[in-house]
């Protein structure tokens, strides 16, 4: 939940960010990273026109006649850069001689460029590709996939120890003392504790000294402890798990190979037998964990 609650206050902030400005700002971040580039990186506007913060608007416009002399292509023809510079020089005058557009620049030279600038401005600038955004998508939701998981590997983990807890109970009473062998028990899906006789459903278990087993019809017993439930794990995520069966069935076509029964939830190492108590993703392993057949008499 905190996760969540993160998630959405960043997310807010993020919005806040890019309503904050506009597209005059975009446009003096642009001319900001530019100058800085081919200036120097503590270039001002009024540091590359050679004048104080407070000058006037005919001081500015004096000071870019000068500039303007300096930077004029006809006095440059060898050198590239001076076209795209005089040009600058040019949107640098226009905006500090406006006074809107200086108050703005006045805004980010007192308090500094922020570093976020919103998504549109980065959009505009770099224009990312399909192939970009489709790594980005494959990026957040495969992580929001795995927070799910981790969420509820969590949540299952809680269900088995109460299951534990309700099956030692009934099978040593409210001392919790262990006794030497093994005890049949029912335990109720709905708790035990908490519901009336009637609800939920029963389960069969079968209690050690140390240990917890789910008992299935066959007499096969099951190891209930935290092994049980399904950890988080980035190979478990959507995308991963689709590279991996475009593979084997390419793999399979290849080799001509048949197709084998279940190979879907081998591969993911989540194969479930049968049902356990209180969650879908809390799955027992048909071949996996400690097994044993019921051999012991149950008391």
């Amino acid at each position: 939940m905190r996760a969540f609650v993160f998630l959405f206050a960043f997310l807010a902030v993020l919005v806040t960010s890019v309503l904050a400005w506009e597209t005059e700002d975009h446009e003096i971040f642009d001319l900001v990273s530019a100058i800085q580039a081919s200036e120097g990186k503590d270039t001002t506007f009024y540091s590359w026109l050679d004048v104080p913060h407070t000058a006037t608007t005919a001081e500015i416009a004096k000071a870019y006649r000068r500039k303007s002399m300096v930077l004029h292509p006809d006095k440059n023809p060898g050198d590239k850069t001076i076209p795209e510079r005089f040009a600058r020089l040019g949107v640098v005058s226009t905006i500090l001689r406006n006074k809107e557009s200086r108050e703005r620049y006045d805004f980010f030279y007192k308090n500094g460029v922020p570093k976020w600038r919103g998504t549109g401005y980065y959009y505009s600038r770099f224009r990312p590709g399909l192939g970009s955004v489709f790594v980005f998508l494959v990026l957040v939701s495969s992580g929001f996939q795995y927070i799910v998981q981790h969420i509820t590997y969590r949540t299952d983990l809680q269900r088995i120890e109460g299951f534990v807890q309700d099956a030692r109970l009934a099978a040593w009473g409210p001392k919790m003392m262990p006794v030497e062998g093994q005890r049949k028990v029912k335990v109720n899906l709905a708790g035990s504790h908490a519901q009336r006789v009637s609800e939920g459903r029963w389960i069969d278990m079968v209690v050690d000294a140390k240990n917890v087993y789910i008992l299935d019809p066959s007499g096969d017993m099951h190891l209930l402890d935290a092994s049980t439930a399904n950890r988080a794990a980035f190979t478990n995520t959507w995308f991963i798990h689709l590279v991996k069966s475009v593979y084997r069935k390419a793999v399979q076509r290849i080799t001509g190979a048949p197709k084998e029964s279940g190979s879907d939830a081998e591969d993911d190492g989540n194969a479930s037998s049968s049902e356990t108590p209180g969650s879908g993703t809390v799955t027992p392993k048909e071949g996996g964990g400690k097994r044993k057949k019921s051999t012991r008499k149950q008391r």
